[in-house]
């Protein structure tokens, strides 16, 4: 089974890291927005793609159809995310391919859910916080990454 992890540098790896254990036999495309986090995954398979952020939405549209590319290349049987905005993309490209979609909001996210969280609710499969006072009818509490 192929799963797509996407996220971008920083935390949000970090984070999209620690959840790998849950894929062990799978085959794990990664993607994230630095080339050099290819080194944190070696010998798997790696895509970089550039950042964005609301502020610039010309750049936000050009990284959909990167995204986009891939997850038609790749074709994964899921995508994962814990964020942000390349993350969210390729969510939303998967939704479109068909492919089953989880969000796993920030950490950083402590008393709501981050607004890429609150976007993903809107459309992905799976919601997930990582804090139990967020969770709800649409958002699930199955632990933190960080402990």
């Amino acid at each position: 089974m192929k799963v797509l992890a996407i996220a971008s540098k920083g935390g949000h790896w970090v984070e999209l890291l620690r959840l790998m254990p849950a894929f062990s036999g799978m085959e794990v495309v990664f993607v994230s927005t630095q080339q050099d986090l290819a080194d944190t995954v070696p010998g798997k398979k790696f895509y970089a793609v550039p950042d964005a952020n609301r502020w610039n939405k010309y750049k936000l549209i050009q990284i959909f159809f990167l995204v986009a590319k891939i997850v038609y290349k790749e074709r994964p049987k899921f995508i994962i995310s814990t964020g942000a905005a390349p993350g969210l993309l390729a969510l939303a490209a998967g939704k479109l391919l068909g492919i089953r979609t989880i969000w796993v909001d920030t950490i950083a996210s402590a008393e709501k859910l981050s607004l890429s969280g609150k976007i993903a609710i809107r459309f992905v499969d799976r919601v997930y916080t990582q804090w139990p006072e967020l969770s709800g009818p649409k958002v699930i509490y199955a632990g933190n990454i960080l402990l």
